[in-house]
């Protein structure tokens, strides 16, 4: 397994660099490069989890010495166990339908070949983070990610909107990133190494891992997109579409609740970082979802969605569901990826992003409304779909850690469940049922179901939504037999007053949805929600508050810093190029080459001289 794990990022980089390179040169064009370095990168991650079943709770790495750094000796290589097995796979069957989906998707760009490449580097930044022994390839691949989100949701950089976007991004998440950096460097330098399994071995409770994993816990905070530094990923929109469902599913979100995972002994040291952790989901999944009930841009409802299941995830670490944390994030990668395809299938077809203009899809975009609908039903926590049982699991998981803790994330769990479920609905009838509501007669003609390759891809997520909900074993469902939990965290379990709980929650909301719809089905089911609606669409003014108490003072800040710098510092030097300007002229017309002129100064300076010493000498 180890000789081969180096492969997983190595084959998409590979990809990324032909692509960029010889991507138009390349027989069948620069999709070839892009599938075959996922295909490659998926294979490898089959023979990975085969030899993860094989020795199931086992840990396999492979390093090299790379460098002395700070009096430690960096390694280099690759740590693998089941749940790097599982998470590689993920990443992986999510990237090449995406690659595969994009071929038609993005057809007719006429940056196509960077952004296949772009891609590639993506899912190669987040194979590195996977599989990384050590702390800083880990932060490579880390920053990678950030680099590459920034350049693929700017992908349209001729539109305002998208450029904004990408800077928001990048800026925002480099907020974290500063915290995540400072925290491998306090736990490095504590531990005595950066290697991950020596750090993991090596810590203990004490007042320095603790300040080192809430330095973590900064950067993952950035990175998933969880409250306050949450801002971002709504407006990451703006990029084309199956970037939407990369970010959302298998990259740069997921990174931070994987680094959780991967470094839980850490978290489980720092309990206080824990309670930071289970505090902040219980913000965010609530807030995020409570946003989504007021936007009427279908990708801005979706990306809301990730933010709130971030933090189911999220919650479910922080009260030690470490199993059902792990399983929500995979069942996710799942139906948010189909989610998002599904929403660019629509799109690509309709051409507007607002569901007050769609409306009657079900009837020329079957395949599109019957996998959309799979997803929405696993997002939305119903059975025997997959999100169901992975959401139980962390409400189970809350329910049985109990104290303030506990009993916060399962009561905002709950909630978050009953929400869910009534913004998906309105999702679905909005965008599928009722009549069109789009530019006019004129516009039905366009509308059409999406060609194979697009449509293809959204039927194997809806299979894997389905399929990862199955029970495998009898004790654990789909592929938490794959992972071997740290000691100290709660098992995963999935009991029937549990599911019929949150069933009956998700089946009285999204009722009272559909009942609103028809009434009116030409309207908004949720207008009745009147000016309460304000601060939801405004997602509670934040955005307003960082630009007032962030935005605008560094503009002033950095338009005074223009002032100093062009009154004060660029005055100077140019005054003192003005300033050697005219006493050259002057001392040009001194040597005017008049012998004459000369000798009179020559004249009238000795006089002066001889009249200055009579002067002196008198007194």
């Amino acid at each position: 397994m180890t000789d081969v794990a180096w492969l997983l990022p190595a084959l998409p980089a590979l990809a990324a660099l032909v692509g960029l390179f010889a991507g138009t040169r390349t027989p069948g064009g620069p999709a070839v490069p892009a599938i075959a370095g996922s295909v490659g990168a998926f294979v490898v991650a089959l023979l990975v989890l085969a030899a993860a079943e094989g020795s199931p709770g086992r840990v396999h790495e492979s390093a090299v010495t790379w460098a002395p750094i700070g009096g430690r000796t960096l390694h280099v290589g690759t740590r693998v166990d089941g749940l790097v097995a599982v998470v590689a796979v993920m990443v992986c069957v999510v990237a090449l339908l995406v690659q595969v989906y994009s071929t038609a998707y993005m057809a007719g760009d006429p940056r196509y070949s960077t952004y296949a490449a772009e891609v590639s580097l993506f899912t190669a930044a987040m194979l590195l983070v996977v599989v990384a022994s050590n702390l800083f390839e880990l932060l490579v691949g880390w920053e990678l990610m950030g680099l590459c989100s920034y350049l693929l949701i700017g992908h349209y950089w001729q539109t305002e909107g998208a450029r904004a976007a990408a800077v928001k991004a990048f800026v925002t998440t480099r907020f974290g990133d500063a915290a995540f950096l400072v925290g491998i460097l306090v736990l490095g330098v504590h531990t005595g190494s950066f290697d991950i399994g020596r750090v993991l071995a090596v810590a203990h409770h004490d007042n320095v891992v603790t300040v080192g994993v809430l330095l973590l816990l900064g950067g993952v905070v950035g990175k998933s997109a969880q409250f306050p530094l949450h801002v971002w990923l709504p407006d990451a929109m703006a990029g084309p579409t199956p970037i939407s469902a990369l970010i959302h599913a298998a990259t740069m979100v997921a990174a931070g609740i994987f680094v959780v995972a991967r470094l839980y002994p850490l978290f489980l040291a720092a309990p206080v970082a824990l309670t930071v952790l289970g505090v902040i989901a219980c913000i965010t999944m609530l807030g995020a979802a409570l946003v989504a009930l007021a936007e009427d841009d279908l990708k801005r409802v979706l990306a809301w969605s990730t933010v709130s299941q971030l933090a189911y995830m999220a919650g479910g670490l922080a009260v030690r569901g470490w199993t059902a944390g792990v399983y929500h994030l995979l069942t996710h990668a799942a139906f948010k990826a189909l989610l998002f395809l599904a929403a660019g299938s629509v799109l690509r077809t309709v051409g507007t992003n607002l569901m007050s203009q769609m409306g009657g899809l079900r009837r020329s975009m079957p395949v599109t409304f019957a996998t959309a609908v799979v997803g929405a039903a696993a997002l939305a926590g119903l059975p025997p779909f997959a999100g169901a049982f992975s959401k139980d699991g962390v409400l189970d998981a809350a329910h049985e850690r109990g104290g303030a803790l506990g009993t916060a994330v399962y009561v905002v769990g709950l909630a978050t469940v009953a929400v869910t479920a009534a913004y998906v609905t309105r999702l679905v009838v909005r965008t599928f049922l009722g009549d069109y509501r789009g530019t006019g007669d004129e516009a039905r003609p366009r509308l059409h179901e999406s060609p194979l390759v697009m449509t293809a891809p959204l039927v194997v997520l809806a299979a894997a939504a389905v399929l990862l909900g199955l029970p495998v074993l009898p004790h654990s469902y789909g592929v938490a037999r794959w992972l071997a939990a740290p000691a100290g965290t709660a098992a995963l379990h999935v009991g029937v007053g549990g599911v019929a709980l949150s069933t009956a929650l998700v089946v009285l909301a999204a009722a009272t949805v559909y009942v609103l719809w028809r009434r009116d089905p030409a309207a908004d089911p949720l207008a009745v929600l009147g000016p309460v609606r304000r601060p939801l669409a405004a997602a509670f003014g934040v955005d307003a508050f960082y630009d007032r108490v962030v935005v605008r003072p560094l503009h002033a800040l950095a338009a005074l810093v223009l002032r100093v710098d062009d009154g004060g510092i660029d005055a100077t030097v140019e005054g003192s190029g003005a300033t050697a300007s005219g006493l050259g002229a002057a001392l040009r017309r001194v040597q005017n080459g008049n012998v004459q002129a000369y000798a009179s100064g020559l004249v009238l300076a000795v006089v002066a001289l001889v009249i200055g010493v009579s002067l002196a000498v008198a007194r």
